[in-house]
């Protein structure tokens, strides 16, 4: 009897720990101020991972929805509410990795590689050996 209670436990605790998954909304906060900057909506398409701007934190002062005028691919002039700046990840294990990030600030595209650690989702832009992780909220509304 206890054994097959065990058997249980370790089944539903391994379920619960592969159905941790990057889809859904996270908050990026800003490296520079330490504060929330936008949410990113995270979402499959087919067998690869995307994410789109869907809110910003703004100044009131600001624009509160600027376009990306310093892309240079097919998003430039694009509002940034909307845009995706999360292209082509691929799942590999607890990784999802071989796409791309775009920072909308300056308009370039770093390779990028994501997983979850602790609940937050951690997301590495890289060129080459050079790279900057961030870590990034789980966002409810």
């Amino acid at each position: 009897m206890k054994q097959s209670i065990l058997i249980a436990a370790l089944f539903f605790v391994g379920t619960i720990a592969n159905a941790q998954t990057i889809v859904g909304k996270w908050k990026t906060i800003d490296d520079e101020t330490g504060k929330p900057k936008s949410i990113v909506e995270i979402y499959q398409k087919g067998n690869e991972y995307f994410g789109k701007v869907v809110k910003l934190f703004r100044a009131q002062s600001e624009d509160q929805d600027p376009v990306c005028d310093k892309c240079t691919d097919d998003r430039k002039g694009k509002k940034i509410i909307g845009l995706e700046i999360v292209r082509s990840l691929k799942k590999d294990g607890t990784e999802y990795k071989d796409g791309s990030i775009m920072d909308p600030k300056n308009g370039k595209t770093y390779d990028a590689k994501l997983w979850l650690e602790g609940g937050n989702l951690k997301v590495r832009g890289y060129i080459l050996f050079m790279y900057r992780t961030q870590t990034w909220l789980p966002y409810k509304e």
